[in-house]
């Protein structure tokens, strides 16, 4: 199904409801398994600043693609996960491929690390296998099995940071529910964290059944399980209460991005209608979502830090601003 095709059914289901090797070089680590189980099977160093796993996960029953740029400087250092939307990073929609992750951290002290994968999954734990999209348990795979394996292999401090577009813009809160100790910011960019109600509910369905041809009730069972509450993070916001919190969504309207010649635009008339028309009906329908949640932390007073931006679609460009504004605030969290 296209994109646009899958933006369509939303929006009317929301109305209605430690190897040196040489660069590129594929080879077996010789890395231990973490308690957990989890092994780095295989290294891929790219360059200097970036290398390529594959993490053999005993809970996904398969090898997890993950990349990361190591932390300046050699020493013990904190960890930002990165985490991408609902392609999964797949077709060249990843935080490595469309910004500019490589140079903005080339000089930090953080180890920076993208999973691949996790295509309309949500990052969460499905209560069984899907006939489409397999083995989806990655709540358990992402704060059991990787941290342990990422901060053996890159002397990891154990101080962690998560963010997410989209779809995981979602995921990163229900990430910090499943392990309440593991990250100490949490950044969700263009998200939705509602699941339980009918818009919620809607915005789930368009993501795992309309795009991922996935179903449901294999992730969290009908509408009336219990668990798509308590994967709601709007109506668990209190457990955020002492993280450090950056939320981020445009209005919908055309931004500086929407453009012939803009970012990943590129001169093409099709590229520039479709991040427009789909990603503007997208970017509409989030931007409610993250109203609601400012609204809710404001309520029960739980701090966090909002910016809310007039004109920009639901595309790259604005994220990877968004992904600047942030790293101070999840730099300062880290460090303290």
């Amino acid at each position: 199904m296209s994109r646009r095709a899958v933006a369509a059914r939303w929006v009317v289901g929301a109305i209605a409801g430690a190897c040196v090797v040489t660069v590129g070089q594929f080879v077996p680590a010789t890395v231990s398994a973490a308690p957990t189980g989890a092994t780095i099977v295989a290294e891929r160093v790219q360059s200097p600043r970036e290398i390529d796993l594959s993490v053999k996960s005993r809970s996904m029953r398969t090898t997890v693609p993950v990349k990361v740029i190591p932390a300046r400087g050699g020493a013990a250092a904190p960890t930002l996960y990165l985490l991408n939307g609902a392609a999964g990073g797949e077709g060249g929609s990843s935080w490595f491929d469309r910004t500019d992750i490589r140079t903005f951290f080339a000089d930090e002290n953080v180890n920076v690390v993208v999973p691949m994968g996790g295509a309309a999954s949500y990052f969460t734990d499905w209560y069984r296998p899907d006939p489409k999209l397999g083995v989806q348990k990655w709540a358990t795979f992402l704060t059991d099995e990787l941290p342990a394996v990422i901060d053996r292999r890159f002397d990891g401090t154990g101080r962690n940071a998560i963010a997410g577009i989209s779809m995981a813009g979602t995921s990163v809160f229900q990430l910090s529910l499943h392990a309440p100790r593991l990250y100490r910011a949490l950044g969700s960019f263009s998200g939705c964290a509602q699941t339980s109600d009918p818009m919620g509910q809607a915005v789930v369905r368009m993501v795992v059944e309309g795009r991922g041809g996935g179903n449901t009730l294999n992730m969290w069972g009908p509408p009336s399980d219990p668990a798509w509450q308590a994967n709601d993070p709007y109506l668990h916001v209190d457990e955020f209460r002492g993280k450090s919190i950056y939320v981020s969504n445009g209005s919908g309207s055309p931004g500086r991005y929407d453009t012939i010649d803009g970012p990943g635009i590129d001169g093409s008339g099709s590229k520039l209608f479709d991040q427009i028309a789909v990603g503007a009906v997208i970017e509409t329908a989030t931007a409610e979502c993250t109203r609601n949640l400012q609204q809710r932390m404001r309520e029960r007073g739980v701090p966090a830090t909002f910016h809310l931006y007039g004109g920009g679609t639901h595309a790259w460009p604005y994220w990877q601003d968004e992904l600047h504004r942030a790293w101070p605030q999840f730099r300062a969290a880290l460090r303290s």
